[in-house]
């Protein structure tokens, strides 16, 4: 078992420091040197070699240190030609000198770096006080802590207690750790002493304690967030939740609130702070969890369509193992509506004394009673969800059991059964709200105008196509089954019908009845017809079923449906995998509930929109998704393995799941004999063009495995993701939660300004009009359109222009403060501030309002070094000024442009005929006419968004810069100029009227 010694104090920092290690400077002519760099023994000045300097030359003195900035945030970084082969999280920069010159570093690991940060920011920070806590640091309240606890559990008062004792201590202390691990720790400590005992020592306790407990990345984090205390006031606290975990209004009461419910030590939650225990008590919380507790309670508009949801749907629902051996059973439905499934199977047939039977018809095995099976939908049906609960009955029974299913279904559900008929004059389906606590039974229907009681229609049952497929009669007529009238009348707005194809779906089909397809049918469509599959999809509901080929139950994957606006993908819920844990973790996003709504882009009446698109999506803003892999918690050896000891070598996968242009898949590097707490410290990227449709799954997986290599995933829609730094709970392949396995990570979402392919860093804001990507509308053909449309083409450079100067801007901003474009604009305020202050500590600007907008204004003279970013900080008040006071008149325009075409979609068929278009040039002029009508809404919204942002960032500057000391109000008595900055800036955002932002 590895037994190496963790950084658990600054002390810990400096004495390696102390030590030395190689590092490699970075200088900005793409060269790249390996040094051997040290701290002097009376921490004065760093020291590297071979130098050709003089040895009194080839050093840099403490004192002269400004900042010391992790990542690769300096200009020799962002220019260096080999920059792009340097890991981001072991790249770090020493600024330095009057003229804040930059010593550009990188370690061999992230952890290596960390350590030098954290032991030359403590160093900076303590130049001008003794450093205590270097000399050892045993009267810390964590120490006087535990040392109480082991005086509590010495009953005889000697100092001394039996391993077993303190090793179960420790246990209670920190339950996920293992017990061979804590044994282990003694013996070498002991060892270490020249001690042979069973014994424990009051001191051993607390040095195995802190080296066993204390995670290293964690006290990075502390003492990076706490300016370099080895504690975190409920200033810091205030700090981290808005900066970081993206938290806003928070208050110190809050954060006092949080340290005495985390707090371990006496004197912390007296006294109102964090030790290092507390805030990782904090972190492992449900608080810090990566899941925003927003989408844990149904959080979405409820009152449209149903035509305008995901529905959460189960295939052969009372099968718990595969289609040909697997027995009927109860317990298929009870798991299926306890996981909120809103669409079950139920595929009946004649069973003996005239009561139908549910059972699997290509295994006869033990069949279920079809009234038990309704008893137990009637009382699972609205535990997990009180939204509609939609019933598939493949009906494969004798008329006179049809009449005895049909009493059972009365009898049992009775006033829960939706019978409505569809009304002529509506032309959409009724709402899960308006729909709450129903029934709705899927299937055929005899004709309204058919008076005899009985008829017949088509059988489309799946299973029924695989026994046809078996048959030699597969290519003959489709089979006819008899219906009888009363089964017929429960079917009301989910009416199955046979598809043909979309030309004659949308000229005939009603919005109560509903295709079924097949997945292999489902895919062709989906490849050859995207467009109008997601068309055809706003109005009527569609159901996929898995291929009947699929014997062993195994599961298609529900996102290529989802992409085209499928609603019902059925799924063996009886088998676990990637698959399933997709559907799964989808459905979350809703509170549970079984429906989630679609993107509005797939419902607005007049839209583009094609499953395989290959880049950006008209009107959609892309996003890019930074995520930070930092360590692992208590990783179990994968179940499957066999032959193998209890040590793994975990990695990190990462999927995108979503439209195709998302797609993406990285990986971490493999952590050697680690799976308790391997440290991994690596950043990926990925842009997203479409967020509200993409899933990030979280795969751990063991490199050196023996039969099985999963250890745990996580499945979360992006739009559930809590910014900053989050724990992510594993779960096992059959999807539960694994007890203390946890992934730590940091996340971060930022616009993508321009669209298109990722920039390479400290070009982005450099990306001049020139290269910018626009946009473009789509030329119809139709002379009288397309004029309208010509003038909304000025107005949409417009609107990109003025969204990307800002953004430009702040990226500008960002990298002269040494952030990346990760970071939000309250850090840049508050490293701006750290910056702009004179040698007595008082700032060299100061804020003031000028029409309303937060302007720094000089105090004497800043140094030429400074000046930059106080340009820089110019330039975006100034462009985000642009925006907001131009946002209106732009948006006023697109939006005229986007009424005055809509006046023209009821004639487009009219006006086509007339410019002589026909057939698919008609066609691609509908088409182009709906690109543009998105483009035209989209930009609007994203303008619209855009404007609100900015809006947001003059806030949070203000209120940045009076927790920073850089105006002159104070937290008690606000500037009444700064107050009628906020407040006129709140009024701008209320002008909403008419369609105006």
């Amino acid at each position: 078992m590895p037994s190496e010694k963790k950084i658990s104090s600054a002390s810990d920092c400096i004495s390696f420091m102390q030590g030395g290690c190689e590092l490699k400077k970075v200088r900005p002519n793409s060269r790249i040197y390996s040094r051997f760099f040290t701290l002097d023994t009376d921490l004065q000045a760093l020291r590297w070699e071979p130098s050709k300097k003089d040895p009194e030359k080839a050093k840099l003195d403490i004192s002269a240190i400004k900042e010391i900035r992790l990542g690769k945030n300096t200009e020799t970084f962002r220019n260096n030609g080999l920059a792009d082969q340097i890991c981001e999280d072991s790249a770090f920069s020493i600024i330095h000198g009057e003229n804040y010159e930059s010593l550009d570093l990188v370690a061999n690991s992230a952890d290596v770096a960390n350590i030098w940060v954290s032991g030359l920011r403590y160093l900076v920070s303590h130049s001008k006080q003794p450093l205590d806590l270097v000399e050892g640091g045993h009267n810390t309240p964590r120490f006087t802590w535990l040392k109480s606890v082991f005086d509590d559990a010495d009953v005889d008062g000697n100092g001394i207690m039996l391993e077993d004792t303190a090793v179960e201590l420790i246990k209670q202390l920190s339950p996920a750790i293992k017990e061979a691990k804590v044994r282990l720790k003694f013996k070498e400590i002991q060892k270490s002493k020249e001690k042979l005992t069973t014994r424990v020592t009051k001191e051993e306790f607390c040095e195995a304690f802190s080296e066993l407990c204390t995670r290293p990345e964690v006290y990075f984090l502390l003492v990076q967030i706490s300016k370099n205390k080895e504690y975190l006031d409920a200033n810091d606290l205030m700090l981290f939740l808005e900066s970081e975990q993206g938290m806003t209004q928070v208050k110190e009461d809050m954060c006092l609130d949080i340290i005495k419910k985390y707090e371990l030590t006496p004197e912390g939650r007296l006294k109102g702070f964090l030790t290092i225990d507390g805030f990782t008590k904090y972190l492992l919380s449900q608080e810090c969890d990566i899941f925003d507790p927003i989408h844990k309670k149904v959080c979405q508009d409820m009152t449209q369509s149903l035509s305008h949801y995901y529905i959460n749907s189960s295939h052969n629902t009372y099968l718990i193992e595969d289609q040909f051996r697997g027995p009927a059973d109860i317990n298929g439905y009870v798991r299926a509506l306890k996981m909120a499934c809103r669409s079950i199977e139920l595929d009946v047939s004649d069973g003996p004394d005239n009561e139908p039977i549910i059972c699997n018809r290509n295994s006869m095995t033990s069949p279920l009673a079809f009234r038990n099976v309704i008893e137990v939908i009637n009382k699972y049906a609205f535990i997990s969800s009180e939204y509609p609960l939609i019933l598939c009955i493949g009906n494969h029974c004798s008329i006179q059991q049809q009449k005895v299913m049909v009493q059972h279904i009365k009898k049992i559900f009775g006033s829960k059964l939706y019978t409505e008929m569809p009304l002529p004059a509506e032309s959409y389906l009724p709402s899960p709200e308006k729909l709450k606590k129903k029934i709705i039974v899927k299937g055929k229907k005899l004709p309204l105008d058919f008076e005899l009681l009985e008829g017949e229609v088509s059988d489309e049952d799946e299973e029924a196509e695989m026994s046809r497929r078996m048959s030699e009669d597969y290519f003959g007529e489709q089979r006819l089954i008899k219906l009888c009238r009363e089964l017929s009348d429960l079917v009301s707005i989910c009416k199955s019908v046979q598809y043909k194809d979309f030309d004659v779906s949308m000229k005939n089909q009603s919005y109560g009845e509903i295709c079924s397809f097949s997945e292999s049918q489902a895919s062709r469509i989906a490849n050859e017809y995207p467009e109008d599959f997601v068309n055809y999809n706003k109005k009527f509901l569609s159901r996929v079923h898995p291929s009947p080929m699929r014997i062993d139950s195994s599961n298609m994957n529900p996102q290529d449906f989802w992409n085209c606006g499928c609603h019902i993908v059925a799924m063996n819920f009886q088998t676990p995998g990637p698959m399933m844990d997709l559907n799964f973790g989808w459905f979350l996003q809703n509170g549970g509930c079984g429906y989630v709504l679609r993107p509005s882009i797939m419902r607005d009446a007049v839209s583009y929109f094609s499953a395989n698109t290959k880049g950006v999506v008209p009107g959609v803003s892309p996003q890019v998704l930074h995520i930070k892999i930092i360590s692992g918690q208590n990783f179990p050896k994968p179940k499957g393995a066999c032959a193998k000891g209890d040590v793994i070598d975990p990695y990190v996968c990462i999927e995108i799941h979503g439209i195709p242009a998302d797609c993406a898949e990285q990986r971490t590097k493999t952590m050697q004999q680690n799976g308790d707490n391997p440290i991994f410290d690596e950043s990926f990227e990925f842009q997203v063009n479409l967020p509200e449709l993409a899933m990030v799954r979280f795969m751990v997986l063991d490199d050196d495995y023996i039969g099985d290599e999963f250890i745990g995933q996580y499945t979360i829609p992006i739009e559930c993701l809590q910014p900053g730094y989050r724990h992510v709970p594993l779960r096992c392949f059959v999807g539960d939660t694994m007890e203390h396995a946890k992934l730590f990570v940091h996340i971060a979402i930022t616009s993508r300004a321009g669209g298109g392919k990722a920039q390479k860093r400290g070009l982005s804001a450099r990306i001049g009009k020139k290269a910018r990507e626009y946009t473009m509308l789509r030329n119809t053909g139709l002379k009288v359109v397309d004029d309208i449309f010509k003038l909304a083409v000025h107005p949409l450079r417009e609107a990109t222009d003025v969204r990307e100067n800002m953004q430009n801007a702040l990226v500008s901003l960002k990298e002269l403060c040494g952030l990346p474009t990760s970071s939000s604009l309250k850090q840049c305020i508050l490293s701006l501030a750290s910056r702009l202050v004179n040698s007595d500590s008082t700032p060299s600007v100061n804020l003031i309002m000028k029409d309303s907008y937060p302007y720094l204004e000089s105090i004497g003279t800043i140094p030429d070094v400074q000046k930059k970013l106080f340009n820089a900080y110019e330039m975006m008040i100034q462009e985000s000024r642009s925006l907001i006071d131009g946002a209106d008149v732009i948006h006023e325009k697109l939006l005229q442009c986007q009424k005055t075409g809509m006046e023209f979609h009821e004639e487009l068929h009219s006006l086509g005929t007339k410019e002589g278009l026909k057939g698919r040039k008609l066609s691609k002029a509908i088409e182009s006419f709906a690109w543009n009508i998105t483009v035209l809404k989209g930009q609007g919204d994203l303008l619209k968004n855009a404007k609100n942002e900015a809006m947001e960032n003059m806030r949070q500057i203000q209120q940045a810069c009076l927790s920073s000391g850089l105006s002159k109000a104070s937290s008690t008595t606000t500037d009444p100029k700064s107050k009628r900055g906020l407040e006129s800036i709140e009024e701008k955002d209320t002008g909403e009227e008419n369609g105006r932002l």
